[in-house]
């Protein structure tokens, strides 16, 4: 299945959903007309132990083989055109995002750093994750801002000291991540919470893509273009620390839940190692594109003065 978050005509909370019909429609999961269980939380449709994901899929399924069922739904109104809906970030406020720093080797070469001994674990906080043709809002305070294509896991059951072999079951799907980063404040901090973790700097989406239909996520190529231009292109069969060891070590210390983000990394050809420097502008769109996976845009603004996360003033 290809897992979808969006926003109806209808209000400003998110509604699950797959999409259906070669991707031209989404199957409402929130609807009525779906006759769904309810879940107790949103974050219950990534846990696959939940009644609510498991009907999702049982009515997924059967949508595949039965015509019938299709147009029974349309008409019953769960079933809406992918035009009709804006889609929002998959996990719409992952509990974690955990990023993996270095993890692809000539990333870590173009950095001038050692390639590391195990995976190097930083965070971004929730509030940067934004959804794909969203926009991404660059800081006034900041003038060096930076791209990073990365291919996302989400978890889908909870994980602590899981071992390499059994990671795999504990993994919902697969999506794509632009870890956005300011690098004036990465290194002027000395540390990189601020510099990773702004407002709007966590693009994800455009879908979730579940294990069953993406068997090896070790061997996608992945790419980024900054206006059309493509910057990174290379392949997750260069990543050091594969997909299952990466759960597995995390799990090791934090206990990983369902709907947890994880950023794997990110190749060669960031904006930061070029010379001279590429950095993103007001104006510019980013495109993140990984094989089976879509692609993930996003235009790039400033963020005025006196407004909000989401450009509204204050005070309105």
């Amino acid at each position: 299945m290809k897992l979808v978050s969006f926003l109806t005509s209808e209000g400003q909370r998110p509604h699950f959903g797959a999409l259906i019909a070669g991707d031209t429609e989404v199957l409402d999961a929130c609807s009525v007309g779906a006759e769904l269980p309810e879940p107790a939380t949103y974050g219950d449709w990534f846990d696959l132990a939940s009644e609510s994901q498991r009907a999702l899929r049982e009515l997924h399924a059967a949508l595949l083989s039965d015509a019938s069922l299709l147009e029974d739904l349309r008409g019953r109104g769960a079933i809406l055109p992918r035009g009709a809906v804006r889609l929002t970030a998959p996990v719409p406020r992952p509990g974690k995002v955990l990023c993996i720093g270095l993890n692809y080797r000539d990333h870590a070469k173009e950095g001038g750093v050692e390639v590391p001994e195990a995976p190097l674990i930083f965070s971004k906080f929730p509030t940067s994750v934004t959804g794909p043709e969203h926009e991404v809002r660059l800081p006034l305070e900041s003038e060096k801002v930076d791209y990073e294509a990365e291919l996302g896991v989400v978890i889908g059951r909870e994980a602590f000291g899981v071992p390499v072999g059994h990671a795999r079951e504990h993994i919902l799907g697969f999506t794509i991540v632009n870890d956005v980063s300011a690098r004036d404040f990465q290194f002027g901090d000395g540390q990189w919470q601020r510099g990773k973790s702004c407002d709007t700097f966590a693009p994800t989406g455009p879908f979730i893509v579940t294990t069953d239909e993406l068997a090896d996520p070790h061997s996608l190529r992945i790419s980024f273009r900054l206006n059309g231009e493509t910057l990174q292109d290379s392949n997750t069969d260069q990543m050091i620390f594969g997909v299952d060891e990466l759960v597995s070590y995390i799990s090791r210390t934090i206990t990983l839940e369902p709907g947890d983000v994880i950023a794997t990394g990110t190749p060669p050809g960031v904006g930061f190692a070029r010379k001279p420097p590429i950095w993103v502008r007001a104006g510019d769109r980013m495109e993140v594109e990984i094989e089976g996976l879509g692609v993930l845009a996003n235009p790039v603004v400033v963020t005025p003065v006196g407004r909000d996360r989401s450009g509204t003033p204050r005070g309105s």
